[in-house]
């Protein structure tokens, strides 16, 4: 994903990255907010507006949430102490979530997925998502959907 401006109807929240490929790929179950431990520098280069999180995905160890392959770019003025562009993040969640988490993944087998990565009075936040794959009839079926609506809201226009 790249960056993008804040289109949201909350005033507070300001989109980095949206993983638009996540609703594509799965039927989303449930969403939780969660947010990230970073570094100095990495909180710097996401205040840039760069990230990119389409690879990314959630794992559970050890009773905590990390993220994976969060790609976020190395701050331009930052010193040989700058970070990793694609380091293991932890997700600060409440030990509930975490349950509610670990009996989804283990037992359901389904997917933890980032969704948005975005600020929420000044802090980073990230959308994660329970997730269960989409077969191929799935997105052929929510294709054909969309393009239905497409043709409905073309033909109501004409009229």
């Amino acid at each position: 994903m790249t960056k993008q401006s804040s289109t949201s109807a909350d005033p507070e929240k300001k989109s980095l990255a949206r993983n638009k490929r996540a609703l594509h790929d799965y039927h989303v179950v449930e969403t939780w907010e969660a947010g990230l431990m970073l570094t100095g520098t990495e909180i710097k280069s996401l205040r840039t507006g760069q990230a990119n999180m389409s690879d990314s995905y959630g794992v559970v160890r050890d009773g905590e949430v990390f993220l994976l392959n969060l790609h976020i770019p190395p701050y331009e003025q930052g010193n040989q102490f700058n970070h990793d562009p694609t380091r293991t993040r932890k997700l600060l969640l409440h030990k509930k979530e975490i349950k509610r988490m670990i009996g989804a993944v283990e037992r359901q087998g389904l997917t933890l997925i980032p969704l948005e990565l975005y600020f929420k009075r000044g802090k980073a936040k990230v959308a994660l998502a329970l997730g269960k794959g989409k077969k191929l009839h799935d997105k052929r079926a929510d294709e054909k959907k969309r393009d239905d609506q497409r043709e409905m809201a073309r033909a109501l226009r004409a009229r």
